[in-house]
């Protein structure tokens, strides 16, 4: 064999006290609030013996940990059984973020560590004839098999995934795995197999068991905001007076601050206004507590604006190349960093960014689990106007990125390890609505980016294991599962189709509107200086705002979920009176003028609080939005039955009878509710079985589809964005859009950068290539922002492999001389000759064999080819890059962040 079978050693055996100090710092999944918010580096030249040391991010910055905060990979290098034929180990299981390089640990090493120059060139080249065909096509094979066998390299910060390495990867371990036909083989392959089932499992168990605590936890606090339970004070004010609107034992504030415990509508709406104020500014505390810190020189990167590199239009020095000197490197690290909040908002935008194969750290740990969920109870016991269903999501996900740490399968396999991710994202809604098929579907038609049938059916096990968890643990004392449960007895009648399309279009006008306001409220308001400086400020006015107008109507001051199902519950009794949702003819105005006030009061404080600094979701309140509004409609059509009941439209409409007999405004209430909330998500099949599993009504799907397809369009003809595209645009995600295929009209030439010598590594005069010169180029891709790009290996102008940029640094990395270094980058030279002789210095030059990081098969496409096929490529494929040719000579690559780009420019030039 052309490559050793003797494994490198594994980094467990050496620096036992760096590789503990790693392991603590990567436990943090986030960087601290006492990270300084703009961090330096000082520029310094290559040095001989840890050339890592200059890399572009020289500063203490926490974001070591691999995609999803993996425990497993906490060292530096993972070895794999030395049984594995042609293997020189691994592939870059390397765990250290590009973020600080400086700490990297040595590897030790055994022989000489001064051998010179000329000594290792001719170890290198030996005295044996060169490789014959049949030794080639051997070399080549393994290192197909390198590459692919092993772990790779984690992912850093706004990197994208490898997803056909990752795939390639996986079938190589089930081929493994398989090839045993013992009795421990067939039962590893069993379980191999089990595993996806097993851990779905615990996901639905563990969701469900999270949803319980913040429903049982999140009632108390909220009525804490009315009064107390004397019989116990961690009860609520259902459980304590057994479903009743009050007792004995549920005492006001004013009853326990008076000494005459008369009622005091002064003392209940200050003890309203501080509940409120103090429970979302404790919210904003622990979401502040999440803050990341992303250097300037990375952000800048990768994340500006329009998603392109501010470094690419640097100064040229004469050659052509950037002016890498050091004013210039400390103008970049001067500039001011991206900060972000992981346990902020819903999460399902960064969901979504995450499951395409982008990586976001912190996003997913334990930490941002912890606080997102004791965040979560704060702010929606607060009464802002949020739902907990959006960050369900979000906590479920990273439920499921935690659980996938139980099995290597997952954890170190992060294509693998997304198909879990998809079905966890789906338990979310599914807990959250009481709807396991809606949640299915959501996942399918709304954060997953890849699917297959295997990920649905488990998916939809994972849903059901977490429904029937719910149901034994019943939260909401109803022994039911949904979020609300409304039964329609009465049918609807056939004229009411006109109206139910116009509430589906009007649910999507108010869908639209909201983009459209939470966009402006965006650039407006929050970008005033002390707001943007100190988050929890606009967190503390938010509250005070709500608590202040929402104490005076009842509509307002109820929970979102609680008013959601009372918009939509059929009247049973109606009072002469007309009290309540069920007023008779005659009071039928003034309820609709009460319904009014809310609407307004409410849509306002939605705009407002969507966006800041506390979790917070937006299903639940574009419902309630929409919900108040389809009321509206629901008792003017009502009113309208009731005045011409003898026009013969209306069937048999007693108008002496019962209002609720003509028409049903909480079904109009529901067909508003399901069209706002997708003018605002864009969500369709989903949101209709949705509301299907919440009334279990069949008679009414039709009218809540047709609503919801009405919705849509409506919307799409006045917003064409969704608010997760927006959150997408607005932070600067890198995503490329599955669902939308833009309008192409070019070639891959007319975006592929002409090709650059430090952008290439030539192998024609020959396969040894200085070290020196590789950790130039890879600095350089750092330099301009290409932390995951890769460098073609090119032989007479033919492109014969590509390594990636992070296992270059690698492999680099583990060079005690890079100075007097040569690597070898080619599979097709006889590296082992001589081996046989120089025990002494055998690590040595294994070190220096750069071929098992080489991918001997990168994609390319020709010059010419249509951009959709460059688009087919990135999406169905999962690449990172795209090698460009032209006439079977390499032309050029291109990356896909820098096609993201292409496609961003390409939709603002047609807007």
């Amino acid at each position: 064999m052309p490559k050793s079978m003797i494994s490198y050693h594994s980094v467990d055996d050496h620096d036992d006290v760096g590789d503990s100090y790693l392991e603590q710092q990567e436990r943090n999944d986030t960087i601290s609030s006492t990270t300084p918010t703009s961090p330096t580096a000082t520029f310094r030249q290559l040095r001989p013996n840890r050339a890592s040391d200059n890399d572009l991010t020289h500063h203490n910055v926490n974001e070591r940990s691999s995609l999803l905060g993996n425990p497993y990979h906490s060292r530096s290098y993972a070895s794999v059984p030395g049984t594995t034929p042609g293997t020189p180990r691994p592939y870059g299981a390397r765990q250290h973020s590009q973020l600080n390089t400086s700490t990297r640990m040595r590897h030790s090493r055994r022989g000489s560590a001064n051998q010179n120059f000329s000594q290792r060139l001719v170890n290198a080249l030996g005295d044996r004839p060169g490789p014959t065909r049949e030794d080639s096509m051997q070399a080549m094979q393994a290192s197909r098999i390198s590459v692919f066998a092993d772990d790779r390299v984690w992912y850093d910060q706004f990197t994208s995934t490898d997803w056909v390495h990752d795939s390639i990867a996986d079938a190589y371990r089930v081929k493994a795995l398989r090839s045993r036909k013992d009795i421990r083989g067939r039962i590893a392959a069993w379980f191999d197999g089990a595993q996806g089932w097993i851990l779905v499992a615990i996901i639905g168990v563990l969701t469900a068991v999270v949803a319980y605590f913040v429903n049982i936890t999140e009632n108390t606090l909220y009525d804490w905001k009315q009064g107390y339970c004397t019989s116990g004070w961690y009860r609520s004010k259902k459980t304590c007076c057994g479903g009743a609107s009050m007792c004995e034992d549920w005492r006001r504030w004013s009853h326990a601050i008076r000494s005459d415990r008369m009622d005091s509508v002064t003392i209940q709406f200050a003890a309203f206004v501080l509940g409120v104020v103090l429970l979302a500014v404790a919210a904003c505390f622990l979401t502040l507590m999440t803050k990341t810190v992303v250097p300037s020189a990375i952000s800048i990167a990768t994340l500006d604006e329009n998603l392109g590199a501010e470094v690419l239009h640097a100064q040229q020095d004469d050659d052509g190349k950037p002016d890498l000197n050091e004013a210039r490197f400390n103008e970049l690290q001067l500039r001011p960093p991206m900060v972000y909040y992981s346990a902020a908002g819903s999460g399902v935008a960064e969901v979504k960014v995450i499951l395409s194969g982008f990586v976001l750290h912190g996003y997913l740990g334990v930490r941002t689990l912890v606080i997102k969920t004791l965040g979560l109870i704060l702010s929606v016991a607060s009464g802002l106007s949020l739902g907990k269903e959006g960050p369900y999501v979000h906590i479920a996900t990273a439920l499921g990125n935690v659980a996938c740490r139980i099995f290597s399968k997952y954890s170190r396999n992060d294509g693998k390890r997304r198909e879990i991710l998809s079905a966890s994202a789906a338990c979310g809604v599914a807990v959250a609505f009481g709807a396991p098929i809606g949640g299915v579907l959501f996942s399918l038609e709304e954060v997953s980016y890849y699917f297959p049938s295997k990920t649905l059916f488990r998916t939809f096990f994972c849903c059901i294991a977490a429904a029937l968890s719910l149901r034994f643990l019943n939260p909401y004392g109803t022994n039911k599962i949904v979020l609300f449960e409304v039964r329609y007895i009465l049918d609807w009648k056939f004229f009411e189709l006109v109206p139910f399309i116009f509430t589906g279009a009007l649910g999507g006008v108010l869908g639209a509107l909201f983009i459209k306001a939470s966009r402006i409220w965006a650039r407006t308001f929050r970008r005033i200086a002390i707001i943007k400086k100190y988050p929890m400020l606009e967190v503390f006015l938010v509250a005070l705002v709500t608590g202040l107008l929402s104490f005076w109507n009842r509509y307002t001051k109820l929970p979102v979920a609680e008013l959601l199902f009372e918009l939509a519950s059929p009247c049973d009794t109606f009072t002469n009176s007309g009290d309540g949702l069920c007023p008779t003819k005659e009071h039928i105005p003034e309820v609709l003028k009460v319904l009014l006030v809310a609407f307004v009061i409410k849509a306002g404080l939605t705009v407002i609080t969507f966006g800041i600094k506390v979790p917070a979701g937006i299903y639940v309140p574009s419902m309630v939005v929409g919900g108040l509004a389809g009321r509206m409609v629901g008792h003017a059509v009502q009113l309208f039955a009731l005045r011409f009941a003898s026009a013969g439209l209306f069937g048999h409409c007693d108008p002496s009878g019962p209002p609720g007999s003509c028409v049903v405004p909480g079904v109009y209430a529901m067909v508003a509710a399901g069209a706002t909330m997708t003018g605002v998500t864009r969500l369709t099949v989903t949101l209709a079985v949705i509301l299907f599993e919440l009334t279990g009504s069949l008679e009414h799907v039709l009218p809540f589809s047709l609503g919801i397809l009405v919705a849509k369009w409506t919307a799409d003809a006045i917003e064409p964005l969704s608010i997760y595209d927006l959150l997408t645009d607005m932070n600067a995600y890198p995503f490329l859009d599955n669902k939308v295929r833009p309008i192409f009209t070019s070639e891959l030439g007319d975006i592929t950068p002409r090709p650059r010598q430090e952008r290439i590594i030539d192998i024609s005069g020959s396969a040894l290539v200085s070290a020196t010169e590789l950790r130039e180029k890879q600095q350089y891709l750092q330099m301009v922002g290409e932390i995951d790009g890769g460098l073609p290996i090119l032989k007479h102008g033919v492109l014969v492999g590509l390594i990636p940029a992070p296992d270059l640094q690698f492999a680099l990395d583990k060079l005690d001389d890079e100075e007097n270094t040569l690597c070898l980058m080619s599979p097709l030279v006889d590296w082992a000759a001589g081996r046989e002789h120089m025990a002494d210095s055998y690590e040595e030059v294994e070190n220096s064999d750069f071929t098992p990081y080489i991918d001997p098969a990168p994609v390319a496409l020709d010059i010419h080819s249509p951009m959709d096929l460059v688009y087919e490529c990135f999406v169905k494929l999962g690449l990172r890059y795209i090698c460009v040719l032209r006439e079977g000579e390499y032309a050029g690559m291109v990356h896909k962040k820098a096609f993201v780009k292409y496609i961003k420019e390409l939709e603002s030039s047609e807007k």
